[in-house]
């Protein structure tokens, strides 16, 4: 039997401890190390891998201590947005130094700040030689994956092939100081979270079977917005809970955007893709709705629209939490719940699909190449809500661009 995976962890954050509770429906995976430049984060993070089982598991003290032990075959890229192209730096410098057993990386969304900088962590990879692939959880979702499949085989094999996907994702805003400051993150909303809206629905509307790259991108056009974080009672809030470091009375991202990009396949046929993304949105939890539509049918995805769902009355009464689902706004009343989140927002599958690629030398379905061009679209949309209007990605090269709230 071939020995399992060896996976080390770089970040300590919420989506590092969300990939250890996703990696449990793994088969043949090791979380060998971690490293976090925080002592008590890694060593924190260590001691929950080993409890779940997943280890043994240590801390390293250093990024290039934990590639070059040899105790680690492939590294989960799960820092900060600042630090993908140094940390990709010194996975390149290992490797091609002839020390440690890495041969594989996967990054999390999205892959950079801006094209320059995605462009360059691709390059690093490919020239260490380096099996990589693109952590995009929502394209390995199970109902969007069940979803595709039946569209495809059952409506556009019918009818013709779908036309219009629309995604959307909205919540009460994220977990770490990092992703509210612009110059950290990329941007705002835009950057933190359409970047799974446009890939999903890229995903949807390419025939199964062919490359993303079958799709071609020709427009982009978007509106940014600060709606609720920019009023000074909530500025002082997000002070009260980010650190004075975040301060949108002088240096705010935009908590709402809407975007449209026009693309087209093969054919010449048009498609389109609408998203609409939010950091203003106070519900029941993180809400994300996913559409596909053609000729003669349409699918839909509801994350809230649970088949579980608990009521607390007024009488009940406890701390605050997200117990329940992610982003809950709510202790008390009619709420949904999910029960599996690391399945239902298609971690489990997606840390699957990895493992089971890098184990086999095979190319994932999302690699590098797809983490690039989601970044084009982000940049491509930010341009266009700077400039208010429609950009045309024949005309424009947006190599060197940076967003307006990312720039020093």
């Amino acid at each position: 039997m071939a020995s399992p995976l060896r996976i080390g962890l770089q970040g300590s954050g919420f989506i590092a401890h969300f990939h250890l509770q996703a990696l449990l429906g793994v088969r043949d995976v090791q979380v060998a190390g971690v490293y976090s430049p925080t002592p008590a984060n890694r060593e924190a993070l260590a001691a929950r891998a080993n409890e779940l089982e997943l280890g043994p598991c240590r801390a390293f003290e250093s990024l290039e201590a934990m590639c070059a032990s040899g105790e680690v075959d492939a590294i989960w890229v799960l820092g900060p947005n600042d630090t993908r192209v140094a940390t990709m730096q010194t996975i390149h410098d290992v490797v091609v130094s002839g020390r440690g057993s890495v041969r594989a990386v996967a990054c999390e969304k999205p892959l950079a700040r801006t094209l320059f900088e995605a462009r360059a962590v691709l390059q690093l990879a490919e020239a260490a030689s380096l099996n990589h692939g693109y952590l995009e959880n929502q394209v390995f979702s199970t109902a969007v994956t069940r979803g595709k499949d039946i569209i495809w085989r059952r409506g556009a094999a019918n009818a013709g092939r779908p036309y219009l996907a629309r995604a959307s994702e909205e919540h009460s805003g994220p977990h770490k100081p990092w992703f509210w400051q612009g110059h950290k993150q990329g941007g705002g909303v835009l950057s933190d979270m359409m970047c799974h809206s446009v890939e999903v629905a890229r995903f949807l509307l390419t025939e199964p079977g062919k490359d993303r790259t079958s799709l071609k991108l020709v427009s982009a056009s978007a509106t940014v917005a600060n709606l609720k974080w920019t009023r000074p009672e909530y500025v002082e809030k997000l002070k009260q809970m980010m650190g004075p470091e975040v301060d949108y009375a002088h240096r705010p991202a935009e908590d709402f955007a809407r975007g449209t990009l026009v693309l087209e396949d093969e054919a010449g046929n048009p498609l389109m893709i609408e998203c609409s993304t939010s950091w203003a949105y106070v519900g029941p939890g993180l809400r994300i709705q996913i559409e596909l539509l053609g000729p003669e049918y349409a699918m839909e995805v509801n994350t809230l629209g649970t088949e579980l769902k608990v009521f607390l009355s007024r009488e009940v009464r406890g701390s605050a939490g997200e117990d329940l689902v992610e982003k809950q706004n709510a202790e008390q009343g009619l709420m949904p719940v999910l029960e599996d989140e690391a399945g239902i927002y298609g971690y489990t599958e997606e840390n699957r699909h990895m493992v089971a690629c890098f184990r086999k030398g095979l190319r994932p379905t999302e690699t590098f190449h797809d983490g690039v061009a989601v970044v084009e679209m982000l940049m491509a949309l930010y341009r266009s809500a700077e400039t208010g209007q429609t950009v045309l990605l024949a005309e424009t090269d947006l190599s060197d661009y940076v967003p307006p709230v990312a720039r020093p």
